[in-house]
């Protein structure tokens, strides 16, 4: 039986720290993606962009579990 991805465990983690949730769904290349580019817009935006990538962050976890779980895949890059 294949691991369930739960929506949202999968935003929440992602809320608090962009990047999480990601990694809870299997999708570490987002993962990173996340974890570097977050505090980088924090920081080069005093913080307004910041909040911006947690809600995107979390969103798009929320969706990728979604998609897993009802078994949509990401095309693999040759």
């Amino acid at each position: 039986m294949a691991h369930e991805h739960h929506p949202g465990i999968a935003a929440t983690l992602s809320l608090v720290i962009p990047g999480v949730g990601q990694i809870y769904n299997g999708d570490f290349l987002r993962a990173l993606f996340w974890l570097i580019i977050t505090p980088g817009l924090w920081i080069g935006s005093g913080g307004l962009l910041g909040w911006i990538c947690h809600l995107i962050a979390a969103y798009t976890a929320y969706n990728r579990a979604i998609d897993k779980n009802r078994g949509f895949t990401l095309p693999q890059v040759p």
